[in-house]
């Protein structure tokens, strides 16, 4: 049962605890307050000039931030920490695993879980993959050579599925410990428009890893990949939960509610088809990170951008970035009023892809307020363009922009 008290005690000790800690991270925001100067951070101990530091390293959108405290400043650097509006914490130490929430009223949810592991403080140590390139399923995807070695041509890919499945777990992790999804029957979790099944094949590991009963579904309309997929999965010998189904995804059929649904660079309105499909399946929790936003490029040829942004739609490659953050404000608006809360993070560096857009969708069923369903409005209007989720999700009267009629 979660502990409601104390809370923020046990995990300042926690961090404190020079050989204890592993590794600690802070992310989200707390509802009602403004976002902290950086999305999450990460902290460990390490060892520099024979005197044990906390590593502190806080991400922004774009970097990482890494500075290192001792002596009189560490307590300091940790309280400055937990002031900030992080909405949750995830601490692991060398004998439990921590997870403190922050409820939408601002209550404190603590849960604890025994987990055994080694503190590592080497300053030079090997980065931390959570997926392990020696995996034999990146051998079997031909990501990874048999020495266990990603292949210079594979690093890009390597690189975007592990940093999807770095934002996988600690979602899932926070979706547990809200209740959102179950613990007891198996982990349901659908990969939409999943291609090769890069990602798919990596989830499933990464949650299986994790000690999840997983039930893996991979979906796409191809059905020369799904013989491939299939023959990888059969050498793997997971063929007895993950499979895959040759259907588009709007007509896929599932015989069990999914409670996580993913996918990864559905092309143009495949991602609205996508997101519509996990809101009306009511998944749980839904990541996804697009890929080419063509539907609001052309939408944006052809009509008389509001004053004075005419400059942002004059010049094509303006415009079609322009396009690009406008189409997925949308979408997190639309997701938002049919009852998800959603954060929208780089998942990746943009040298590995451009797309590099995450939408994170935790569903809490609350409803939308006249704000928001304004401050949408308004933003449709003014822009006049319809949104292929908004088609797929909304009523009519908020699916299409507003236009004046000049009697």
């Amino acid at each position: 049962m979660p502990e409601e008290s104390g809370a923020r005690a046990v995990i300042r000790a926690a961090l404190l605890e020079q050989s204890g800690l592993v590794r600690g991270l802070a992310s989200g925001r707390r509802r009602g307050l403004e976002p902290p100067s950086y999305l999450r951070a990460e902290l460990r101990y390490v060892d520099l000039k024979g005197q044990r530091h906390l590593q502190i390293t806080e991400f922004d959108e774009r970097q990482a931030h890494t500075r290192n405290v001792a002596g009189a400043d560490l307590e300091k650097a940790v309280d400055e920490l937990l002031d900030l509006p992080y909405g949750s914490w995830h601490v692991e130490t060398t004998s439990e695993t921590l997870r403190l929430r922050y409820t939408k009223k601002g209550k404190e949810l603590l849960h604890r879980q025994e987990d055994l592991r080694e503190q590592e403080t080497g300053h030079d140590r090997v980065k931390r993959r959570v997926l392990d390139p020696a995996a034999p399923f990146l051998i079997e995807l031909g990501i990874s050579d048999h020495q266990g070695r990603v292949k210079p041509s594979r690093q890009a890919k390597y690189k975007q599925i592990e940093e999807f499945c770095k934002l996988l777990a600690p979602a899932l992790d926070d979706a547990v410990s809200a209740g959102r999804i179950a613990t007891g029957p198996p982990l349901q979790v659908v990969d939409l428009g999943c291609g090769n099944a890069y990602l798919t094949l990596a989830a499933y590991h990464l949650l299986t890893a994790a000690g999840h009963d997983v039930r893996m579904t991979g979906i796409d309309h191809n059905p020369a990949a799904r013989k491939r997929n299939t023959r990888v999965v059969e050498a793997l010998g997971w063929q007895e939960h993950l499979r895959f189904l040759d259907a588009t995804i709007e007509g896929a059929e599932l015989d069990v509610r999914p409670d996580v649904v993913l996918a990864l660079h559905a092309c143009d309105t495949a991602t609205d088809d996508a997101l519509a499909r996990a809101v009306r399946w009511e998944a749980s929790l839904v990541l996804a990170a697009p890929c080419c936003h063509h539907d609001i490029q052309k939408q944006l040829k052809s009509v008389t951008p509001p004053a004075p942004y005419a400059l942002m739609t004059r010049y094509g490659i303006v415009r079609e970035r322009f396009a690009d953050v406008l189409t997925d404000s949308l979408r997190a608006a639309v997701l938002r009023q049919v009852g998800y809360r959603v954060e929208v993070v780089q998942f990746v560096d943009s040298q590995h892809t451009p797309r590099n857009l995450l939408l994170r969708a935790a569903r809490t069923g609350a409803k939308p307020t006249a704000d928001l369903r304004a401050e949408y409005r308004s933003m449709v209007t003014e822009w006049q363009v319809t949104p292929r989720l908004a088609q797929l999700l909304l009523p009519p009267p908020e699916q299409t922009p507003v236009t004046e009629v000049v009697s």
